[in-house]
């Protein structure tokens, strides 16, 4: 008896860390599957402690709760699959192209095979109720763990050896299909998730022999308890820091935001009262020639502050934008068909490569759109005719946090000292004299507004090399 109310102690971690998960981290889907799982595991050692209570329980009580405990080990397969689907459905990105099999082993991973899984489960437990499944109980025992009842197998128990076979190999096949994920928080999660559910669940299915007595799932209990925490936690604390971190970047934007809408107030303000003055000297007729001069300088100098005033105004004003998850090789794709008259008259050649599917991005779509409107305009018009090579490239990568687009083009290239002004609006560098210069800015203001940013990596008289950031949207919900 001593040994049964240890294993089911034991068994209790598991739970108290799930009411621990359940308080601190009750807002993702993922916290309810983790929730679930680690509690099926407490109920896995009760259906093994139960057995060490021969003293104080009777055969057919026992046979009862080994039996209705087998609930936790057998319903463990859909939890696996619905924690990993969880991580995997909701990813913002993910590599594209992968190889047959590992294509069809993503169709495991869907709600469809979640609810199949849950069917399947239910059949293997319903089998567990009948003389098929466990026939009953024979007392055991072995020198360090006494005298305990070890259950009698049926004919159809190869059912629930081939279902527990099956999580084992789906533990497996997890890690591997997390290669493909690009988020390392999520990707680590999933590996050590899957893992340590493999320390629990391998040292558990020894328990079906005798000799090995049912004391080594308790080992692989506190080994699982212990890390699955850690990588838990860890992974909540990685995603916490990286929202709280967009969200500072954010205020700082918003107070820039503000500090500049107050100047542009105070600088029209004040021109109003250099204009009200001036107009009123301009009436004095004992005023010189020299000094009307003067007067007329002041009045288009002030002229020329309050146009500027009126562009960086209309130019900062920010219209209740609408920001939505959408995938950003559409938009891009999007972006390219719209310029295709142009690049065709201008006999340019564009070429767009993405391995990633999907690549969700938190974004407003018409801004966005227009970011890379405005870098696939600017490149055709810096493109000489006689270029040899007129081609401009768009590709995307992604490393732990960002979507980087790299966004290169043949043209004249972008001189050193001008690589920051030319983000700068109403300046227009190089050879171009057309326009107000709000191209590049206006991408520049965007990229900024989606927590981004854009630079310039390289640029010379064969082309130049914009790098686009955004960071991934792949918050668990």
């Amino acid at each position: 008896m001593v040994i049964g109310v240890l294993i089911c102690a034991i068994g209790l971690l598991p739970f108290f860390l799930a009411l621990s998960i359940g308080k601190v981290y009750d807002e993702t889907k993922l916290s309810i599957g983790m929730i679930i799982y680690m509690s099926l595991i407490t109920i896995w050692q009760l259906d093994i402690g139960v057995l060490y209570f021969k003293d104080v329980l009777s055969e057919g009580t026992i046979l009862i709760l080994f039996k209705l405990f087998r609930f936790g080990p057998t319903f463990g397969l859909s939890i696996v699959l619905y924690v990993a689907y969880r991580i995997i459905k909701n990813q913002p990105s993910m590599v594209k192209n992968g190889n047959w099999l590992t294509n069809m082993l993503y169709a495991f991973f869907t709600k469809k095979a979640i609810i199949g899984s849950i069917i399947w489960s239910a059949m293997v437990y319903a089998i567990n109720w009948t003389d098929l499944g466990i026939k009953g109980l024979t007392v055991t025992q072995i020198g360090f763990t006494g005298v305990y009842y070890f259950p009698e197998y049926g004919p159809l128990f190869w059912v629930f050896l081939m279902h527990m076979a099956i999580l084992v190999i789906f533990l497996f096949v997890v890690p591997v299909l997390s290669m493909r994920i690009r988020n390392a928080h999520f990707k680590n999660f999933l590996m050590g998730f899957s893992f340590s559910a493999l320390v629990l669940v391998i040292p558990g299915m020894l328990n079906f022999f005798p000799l090995t007595g049912v004391l080594t799932s308790s080992i692989g209990v506190i080994l699982f308890s212990v890390a699955n925490m850690h990588i838990f936690v860890k992974l909540n604390v990685d995603l916490k820091r990286h929202s709280y971190e967009l969200m500072e970047k954010q205020k700082k934007l918003d107070y820039t935001g503000h500090l500049t809408g107050s100047l542009i107030h105070e600088v029209r303000n004040t021109n109003t009262i250099i204009k009200g003055f001036s107009s009123m000297m301009d009436q004095n007729d004992s005023l010189e020639e020299g000094d009307k001069r003067k007067l007329k300088m002041i009045g288009e100098a002030s002229d020329h502050l309050e146009q500027l005033t009126d562009n960086y105004s209309a130019y900062m004003k920010s219209s209740a934008l609408i920001y939505k998850t959408d995938d950003l090789a559409k938009v891009i794709q999007e972006s390219i068909d719209f310029t295709f008259g142009m690049l065709q008259e201008h006999k340019v050649e564009l070429e767009f490569t993405n391995i990633y599917s999907p690549l969700n991005v938190y974004l407003n779509k018409a801004n966005f759109k227009q970011v890379f409107i405005n870098l696939i305009k600017n490149s055709v018009e810096a493109i000489p005719e006689n270029r040899t090579e007129k081609k401009i490239t768009i590709s995307t990568e992604i490393d732990d946090r960002n979507i980087i687009i790299h966004f290169i083009d043949t043209g004249i290239g972008i001189s050193p000292e001008d690589w920051e002004s030319v983000f700068d609006p109403f300046i227009s560098v190089g050879d171009k004299e057309q326009g107000m210069g709000l191209g590049l800015p206006f991408v520049k203001k965007t990229m900024i507004e989606h927590l981004g940013d854009i630079n310039i990596v390289e640029s010379s008289p064969n082309g130049t090399h914009f790098m686009l950031e955004i960071p991934q949207e792949g918050m668990l919900n």
